[in-house]
């Protein structure tokens, strides 16, 4: 422990050790900021200007034509508007499913909590494959529906054991002082667990959010020949693949001349922009949610 002189005052080496500190954590800093600062910096800088690199965090030439150019794509703005659909259904019925299961699972007087606990956990590490995958969703009548981005990932076996030794933590006897007052099983979830799970809810609910938005596989899989039910990602990913053709397939940008697009925008600039739209959503997310998720990270961290 840090040991103060008469007056507060501090030692030579107590000095040392906190300027080593601040240059540390200054030069993490800036090591962890610096690149995505670099990749705002070139979506903002004029392509052909860019091409001669030395850009760093702050944009040589400023505009927004590599931005305007993604989103005069065909598909982007439903893209859009799916993904966030998909992310917002799927995060509330993943959430709520899973915490409904690890429910069961944590009460002690639920016989079958064993059995059924191994059995998820083998779901961990054994799976069907990807073509029986897609012949149970064949067969479900999911292909070419958005459920297909809901309904397969509701319950998940890691988000599952998460809530669940969470809910391990705490006491049982108030479910048991519950149900003497004469609450059912589900006002005990919905009123008593849920508000004491929230930490760990809103890890979950990050986590699921993050997949759910940046998946983009499960559409070129399931809907990729039906343009209603494309993803963000899933056109982002396709812009990607033409700007990697170069200049002289510009004109794959539906809606921009392929000369004048050649002109205005590169791969390079086209990339940095494409992952701006990605990151962005996310970093307005996490503030709101970063409280919960530092005490739900800590789980099990410390014990009583």
């Amino acid at each position: 422990m840090r040991k103060l002189l008469p007056g507060n005052r501090t030692t030579l080496g107590d000095r040392m050790f906190d300027t080593f500190n601040y240059t540390f954590l200054f030069i993490v800093f800036v090591v962890t900021l610096y690149p995505f600062l670099n990749v705002l910096a070139v979506s903002l800088n004029d392509s052909t200007d860019t091409v001669r690199g030395g850009i760093h965090i702050w944009p040589r030439e400023f505009t927004l034509e590599n931005y305007k150019t993604i989103f005069e794509y065909d598909n982007l703005v439903t893209g859009l508007i799916n993904s966030i659909l998909r992310t917002v259904i799927g995060t509330i019925l993943g959430v709520l499913s899973s915490a409904m299961v690890a429910f069961t699972l944590s009460r002690s007087d639920f016989q079958g909590r064993k059995f059924v606990s191994i059995f998820i956990v083998l779901t961990l590490y054994f799976s069907g494959g990807l073509i029986p995958g897609y012949m149970l969703m064949r067969e479900l009548n999911l292909i070419n529906t958005f459920w297909v981005y809901i309904l397969p990932g509701m319950v998940n076996a890691f988000n599952i054991i998460i809530i669940r030794s969470f809910m391990d933590g705490l006491p049982f006897a108030l479910q048991e002082s519950a149900k003497i007052d004469g609450a059912s099983d589900f006002t005990i979830f919905w009123r008593i667990i849920m508000p004491l799970c929230m930490p760990v809810l809103a890890t979950i609910a990050l986590f699921v959010a993050v997949a759910q938005w940046n998946s983009w596989f499960d559409t070129y899989l399931y809907n990729s020949s039906n343009p209603a039910l494309t993803t963000l990602q899933y056109e982002l990913m396709k812009i990607l693949q033409n700007t990697n053709m170069g200049a002289s397939d510009a004109n794959s940008f539906r809606g921009v001349a392929g000369e004048e697009a050649a002109k205005q925008v590169s791969p390079e600039s086209i990339k940095m922009a494409i992952s701006m739209v990605t990151i962005i959503p996310i970093l307005l997310v996490y503030p709101f949610l970063q409280k919960y998720f530092v005490q739900g990270m800590t789980l099990g961290a410390v014990k009583s």
